[in-house]
């Protein structure tokens, strides 16, 4: 698949679109084909580097994106293929009280797409559902 890949900070040449392995769709997660992504200032920051946050490299850039889920893993239920889906960025562990009472963004674990995991800025992402 195609993805814009970011190996180390810098400008606009520090970012590359190559080709990587598709992600693999687990057992608890899904699988979606981006239909449309976005540039948020998050990439920047990210792109430039954030002192007080290690980005490990390589990172996939990209928060905000919409696509079609092509893939279910076999916990997964609710969702189908073909399903249409806006992407919520935050990503959160679920089990800590902050997350059980709605506070996800709270979560010691938190984090975000293009930030502290791959984002969206590619083909396909196999995110949670």
């Amino acid at each position: 698949m195609k993805a814009v890949v970011l190996h180390n900070h810098g400008d606009i040449e520090a970012l590359t679109f190559k080709d990587i392995p598709d992600p693999k769709c687990k057992p608890s997660k899904v699988k979606i084909q981006i239909k449309a992504s976005s540039i948020n200032h998050l990439d920047l920051w990210v792109r430039n580097g954030l002192p007080s946050i290690k980005i490990p490299f390589p990172r996939i850039l990209g928060s905000d994106g919409s696509g079609t889920i092509i893939e279910v893993g076999s916990n997964v239920t609710g969702w189908k293929p073909g399903d249409d889906v806006v992407i919520q960025p935050g990503t959160f562990c679920k089990k800590c009280i902050q997350c059980k009472t709605g506070n996800e963004n709270y979560c010691d674990q938190y984090g975000i797409l293009g930030e502290t995991e791959n984002g969206v800025q590619a083909e396909y992402i196999v995110i949670d559902p």
